[in-house]
């Protein structure tokens, strides 16, 4: 694989994890820690993937852990219905679910496509993996 198809962002992160290991790896830990803020936070999150994460994922070609994503999202999402479902009944139940639960909600699925995608692609572009995990190597 030629390095030079990348951009300097990615070359930095391929480099990182090349030398680190996964993020659950003790090394990896370890050279975070002596990382500075700015570059840890290069490291640790996309933010393009942040924001634009389903669409994203698959410009990268990580379609297998996108559709894992997806699913749990609908998975997460019938939940929210059924809380819906609870909220109109709100009257009878005397319950009141907040619009911060369905913002927070939002938010954590955008923050697992933004902190997923950088090793992500690295285990594609650099390991060949094919695997539809989206969390592999990282817990």
């Amino acid at each position: 694989m030629d390095k030079n198809q990348y951009s300097e962002k990615w070359q930095m992160r391929f480099a990182f994890f090349e030398q680190n290991g996964a993020p659950k790896t003790p090394e990896h830990k370890a050279a975070m820690k002596v990382e500075p803020y700015m570059r840890r936070i290069l490291l640790n999150m996309n933010f393009i993937a942040f924001f634009f994460g389903f669409i994203y994922f698959f410009v990268l070609g990580l379609w297998r852990k996108n559709l894992t994503l997806f699913g749990v999202g609908v998975g997460v999402g019938v939940g929210v219905v059924v809380i819906i479902i609870l909220e109109i009944m709100e009257s009878v139940l005397s319950i009141y679910i907040p619009p911060a639960v369905d913002m927070g909600i939002k938010f954590a699925f955008s923050a697992i496509w933004g902190t997923t995608a950088n090793y992500a692609y690295y285990l594609k572009e650099k390991v060949n993996s094919q695997s539809w995990n989206p969390f592999e190597g990282l817990f």
